[in-house]
């Protein structure tokens, strides 16, 4: 069986290395979707939304009206230092698909029930483009 949930948030980011528009400072209204399948219980669930939630929303919360910088990206963390702004350093650059893996990564590493066979994130940058990775656990 398979359930699912979708979450929002806000964050800046930008790619210095990207020869386009997409190395300037910017912000996506991102959406993730979080996909799990497993065994339902006795009372036919996989996992309570409301469960799966308190697992994903901290997460969010982190991230959401920050601005994710890579840690080698030396200039802009100074400059959000100097502006005290909210920031998450990660250890790679801030793609839709390494954003993607970060959140399966920390999602996977919660407490998820025993009965849950697989995860699978979707991260959405804009309405028409996303990444998507899986796992199983």
């Amino acid at each position: 069986m398979k359930i699912a949930k979708e979450f929002t948030w806000e964050m800046g980011h930008r790619l210095p290395f990207h020869s386009g528009k997409c190395k300037n400072l910017h912000g996506h209204s991102y959406k993730c979707l979080v996909e799990l399948t497993g065994d339902p219980d006795k009372n036919g669930m996989v996992m309570d939304y409301y469960d799966l939630k308190k697992v994903v929303e901290p997460i969010l919360d982190d991230l959401d009206h920050s601005f994710m910088v890579y840690e080698k990206d030396i200039e802009m963390i100074e400059i959000l230092e100097k502006l005290n702004s909210r920031k998450v350093v990660v250890e790679f650059e801030t793609t839709a698909e390494n954003i993607c893996i970060y959140l399966l990564n920390k999602i996977k590493s919660s407490k998820l029930p025993k009965n849950i066979h697989s995860l699978k994130v979707r991260v959405l940058e804009t309405e028409n483009s996303y990444a998507e990775e899986g796992t199983k656990i």
